[in-house]
C-alpha cells in the first residue's frame, strides 16, 4: 500500500445532522443546503456527478451541471445521443452526488430520469452564449475524434452556416431526475458522519437516519 496516500485525511467537525431537526420534504431540506452553499461562494456549487449504468449493468460518472430544481426534481441538459444519453435510453435509473467539501457536506441523489419538454429546452438553449450553442452542433459527443483539427473545422463550419442565429439541434435538452431517494451526508469526527435519508413510499417521505 501506498502509504502517502492512504496517510491522507482530514478530521470533519464543523456541523452536525439530525433526523430530529431537518425539514419533513427532502426538497426544502435541500434548499436550505442549497442557500448555505451559494452563500459561502464555493466554486460551481451546481456541479454534481451524474452516474449511468447501460443495460448490461456496466456503470459510468461524469460532472455535470445542476441548471434548476424544484419537487418534480432536478435538472441538467446534454447531447441525447452521447454515452450517458444512450445509457440513460437503455437504463432511466441514475444517481446524483453533490459534493460541498467546504461544508463537509454531500448530497446522494437516487431515482429515474425522464426528458424535459421542447418549451425548457428551447428557453435553456437560447439562453447559452453563442460559442456554446455552436459547440451543441460542432460535437458528436463522446465519439472518436481523428483530431482536435477536426472539432475546430466542425465549430468553424456551423460558425459560418449560423453565425448569430443558431437553433437547437433535435439531438440536445434536458433531463429530469426524479428522485425516490435523497440522502444528506454531514461529516463528523472519526468517520463517524451524520447521514440522513429520505425514501418515497407511494406519495409519501419517510427520513431515517443511517449508519456511517
Amino acid at each position: 500500500m501506498n502509504r502517502e496516500i492512504a496517510d491522507i485525511r482530514k478530521d470533519y467537525k464543523l456541523k452536525s445532522l439530525s433526523e430530529n431537526e431537518v425539514s419533513i420534504n427532502p426538497y426544502n431540506q435541500f434548499g436550505i443546503w442549497w442557500k448555505e452553499a451559494i452563500e459561502s461562494n464555493l466554486d460551481e456549487v451546481n456541479a454534481m456527478t451524474l452516474s449511468t449504468a447501460s443495460k448490461e449493468g456496466r456503470p459510468s460518472s461524469r460532472i455535470m451541471l445542476l441548471k434548476g430544481y424544484d419537487e418534480n426534481g432536478f435538472v441538467f441538459f446534454t447531447n441525447y445521443n452521447s454515452r450517458k444519453g444512450g445509457e440513460i435510453l437503455a437504463n432511466p435509473f441514475v444517481s446524483l452526488l453533490f459534493f460541498w467539501k467546504e461544508l463537509e457536506r454531500q448530497v446522494r441523489i437516487e431515482g429515474s430520469i425522464e426528458k424535459l419538454e421542447n418549451t425548457y429546452n428551447d428557453e435553456y438553449f437560447y439562453s447559452r452564449p453563442i460559442g456554446s450553442r455552436i459547440g451543441a452542433w460542432a460535437s458528436n459527443q463522446s465519439s472518436i475524434l481523428s483530431n482536435r483539427e477536426e472539432l475546430d473545422a466542425s465549430v468553424a463550419k456551423y460558425t459560418q452556416e449560423f453565425g448569430d442565429k443558431v437553433p437547437r439541434p433535435a439531438h440536445w435538452g434536458g433531463f429530469r431526475v426524479v428522485p425516490d431517494k435523497i440522502e444528506f451526508w454531514q461529516g463528523r469526527s472519526s468517520r463517524l458522519h451524520d447521514r440522513v435519508v429520505y425514501s418515497l413510499e407511494n406519495t409519501s417521505w419517510r427520513i431515517n437516519r443511517l449508519s456511517p
